[in-house]
């Protein structure tokens, strides 16, 4: 092999190493102590599980559940949190579509519900940038909360959009199969 091709794999190598090399020391970290936001709305709150959602190998972020001392039962009873940690910069309006996307794919509310859903989203999502919490409160039969970092974000009280949002994660037909899996603990 001539020096240059050499050369080119080389590069090529340390630029694989580099872009790797962050993304593994900042993977999910084993966290045992519950924020206090996800405390005072789920008291007694205990880790579910933990997982990282990838779109192309990239990593977008990282996803914790926690639930009451019951654990998982279903999106019909108990109150969960589902905390996002970004692991990189997105645009709010980007996360809210992205989520209706994902609600029509599970064929969650009607075309007016989602675009009324898209425009709430949009309204309440801020831009993130990497190491971003969002943290979303789903409350059984009323509403989802959120929460940026620990503050209170807002809430949109409507118990379908609340089960449509959680959805996207917890129902069995998500598009990401292996991450509710991981959060469910079954992993």
């Amino acid at each position: 092999m001539n020096p240059r091709r050499w050369q080119c794999v080389a590069i090529f190598l340390i630029w694989i190493i580099s872009i790797s090399m962050p993304a593994a020391r900042a993977e999910m970290p084993v966290s045992e102590a519950v924020p206090v936001h996800i405390q005072t709305e789920l008291p007694k709150a205990v880790m579910q599980g933990q997982g990282t959602f990838r779109w192309f190998g990239l990593r977008i972020y990282d996803a914790t559940l926690w639930t009451g001392p019951e654990g998982w039962n279903d999106l019909q009873k108990n109150k969960v949190a589902l905390d996002l940690r970004y692991a990189r910069n997105l645009v709010g309006r980007k996360i809210a579509d992205a989520s209706v996307q994902e609600m029509e794919k599970l064929h969650q509310g009607s075309a007016s519900q989602r675009q009324q859903w898209l425009q709430q989203m949009t309204t309440l999502f801020p831009d993130v940038k990497e190491g971003t919490h969002i943290t979303g409160i789903y409350v059984p039969n009323e509403s989802a909360r959120f929460y940026l970092d620990g503050k209170w974000l807002g809430e949109i009280r409507d118990a379908e959009f609340a089960r449509a949002f959680f959805s996207i994660w917890l129902d069995p037909q998500t598009s990401a199969p292996d991450l509710r899996k991981k959060l469910l603990g079954h992993s």
